[in-house]
């Protein structure tokens, strides 16, 4: 997504960028759907459809490669401002920094038709041949081929903080931790495991799903024909969940890549070196890797006189990030963190700050303590002398 940080050069010290964020895609390429165009860089984010890619560059713009035959691939002008980005079967959804809605390629089922009033909306999910978007008010809105209920959101529609698809079937994530599906339900793909609790992501396969728990478990249901609901061990330590056509990936804390299922095209045989990896997604019969995009810098060991922050990492990230800051000595200093709207969500007091390089982590809630969407939020650094900010990635 896009406004994640780019570099302040403010005081001395020399770039060190391990990832620049790359997609790395592997295996069934019939259409392309693996062949990221260059410069294969800057991406902040990635989303498979069924037989193409989508790419969300930090400068707010959209790459599509892959199948086009429906010009699902044909990113609609003006190419900017997009914050987060869906790949459907055969069409892609797009959002923007001000909170409405593009959507383009196939349309036979009105998944390109968005629903009334198209603002307020902080993230999207796309289907076979569905769309979900999630307001600002936490309810869910759908739209697209509806056979099998997947349009029809469970009431009472409120507390959500994020959604998404599978082929014919929706989830949402509550507030409260719990996982709602709706839509087609004969495999099982609906029924979510007891205790519906503690999630903090879901994920849609074509007929199965994944719950990516707090303790950094993934629960799996539904169809498991080729083992796609069995999460290989050890079962711990991820942060992120995704679902391919039949196969499932997940990544861990150690920035590697975890695939299972299917894998008759090798959809699940992540190429080496398996490290570096911030995200991931699945199309019917291929896979891809985001790496992540290091923004640190070596400093020098004294300020400069100027509040800077040098690097917000991990950017996407999950559940925390640590906000790295060089500091030129302050007697009082606040972090804030405002959502796209500019609403004010999270306040910090963080007192006495010595001249010197500090860290201090946002994990991802507000002032209350309850978690927030998915979407972009400033982050600012400020006394009253002097501030500086960046714009971070919350990806549930």
């Amino acid at each position: 997504m896009v406004l994640v940080s780019a570099l302040l050069l403010v005081c001395t010290g020399i770039v060190s960028a391990q990832y620049n964020g790359e997609i790395v895609a592997w295996e069934y390429n019939l259409y392309g759907q693996c062949d990221v165009p260059p410069p294969n860089e800057d991406f902040v984010a990635v989303s498979s459809g069924s037989i193409h890619g989508l790419g969300l560059k930090e400068d707010g713009s959209i790459v599509a490669w892959g199948s086009n035959s429906f010009g699902q691939c044909n990113v609609p002008v003006p190419n900017e401002d997009f914050i987060a980005i869906a790949a459907g079967g055969s069409f892609s959804i797009g959002l923007k920094s001000d909170s409405t809605i593009v959507a383009w390629g196939q349309n036979n089922y009105g998944q390109c038709n968005l629903p009334s009033p198209n603002e307020g909306f902080v993230a999207i999910a796309g289907g076979d041949a569905h769309g979900l978007a999630l307001r600002e008010d936490g309810s869910v809105s759908a739209w697209g081929f509806n056979l099998y209920g997947q349009c029809n959101v469970p009431q009472p529609n409120e507390d959500f903080i994020s959604v998404a698809s599978g082929g014919t079937h929706s989830l949402g994530l509550k507030e409260d931790g719990s996982i709602v599906c709706w839509g087609s339900w004969e495999s099982g793909q609906c029924i979510v495991p007891e205790p519906n609790e503690d999630f903090v992501a879901a994920a849609g396969g074509s007929a199965h799903s994944l719950g990516l728990k707090e303790d950094g478990s993934i629960v799996g249901w539904g169809y498991n024909q080729y083992g796609q609901c069995n999460t290989p061990a050890p079962n711990e330590d991820f942060i992120f969940v995704a679902a391919g056509g039949t196969h499932s990936l997940g990544v861990k804390d150690d920035g590697s890549i975890v695939a299972w299922g299917f894998n008759a095209y090798g959809q699940c045989n992540v190429p080496e070196p398996n490290d570096g990896f911030v995200a991931a997604d699945g199309g019917t019969w291929h896979s891809f890797g985001l790496k992540e995009m290091d923004t640190s810098i070596e400093h020098e060991e004294t300020a400069t006189g100027i509040l800077s922050i040098s690097s917000v990492q991990p950017n996407p990230f999950r559940f925390s990030t640590s906000v790295q800051f060089l500091s030129p000595g302050l007697s009082s200093l606040t972090l804030e963190v405002f959502d796209i709207t500019g609403r004010l969500v999270r306040t910090m007091d963080m007192g006495c700050s010595p001249a010197g390089q500090h860290s201090v982590f946002w994990d991802g809630c507000d002032s209350m303590g309850a978690g927030v969407s998915s979407g972009v939020y400033l982050i600012r650094l400020g006394s009253a002398d002097d501030q500086t900010s960046e714009m971070v990635l919350l990806v549930r």
